[in-house]
């Protein structure tokens, strides 16, 4: 949603403990995405394998920039 200036509206209503639970979650569900990338490497599935690698590079960006949020020490910039 945008007003009518064209910028994007937000609550700034997330608390600490929501951003460190889509962390969790995303850190499950890439590593979901690398065990599926074995499985598929394993069977030389290569459709697979590029699916799983895809998913997993996006969620690593995500993690990258949720701890980036939560002040992580020793995680740069996410856009560096």
């Amino acid at each position: 949603m945008r007003n009518n200036g064209g910028q994007p509206v937000r609550s700034y209503d997330r608390n600490w403990d929501e951003i460190e639970s889509m962390l969790e979650l995303a850190e499950e569900r890439a590593a979901e995405w690398r065990n599926w990338f074995e499985e598929c490497r394993d069977k030389t599935d290569r459709e697979g394998m590029m699916e799983a690698a895809r998913n997993f590079k996006a969620l690593d960006g995500v993690i990258k920039c949720l701890k980036w949020v939560l002040g992580e020490q020793g995680v740069d910039h996410p856009l560096e």
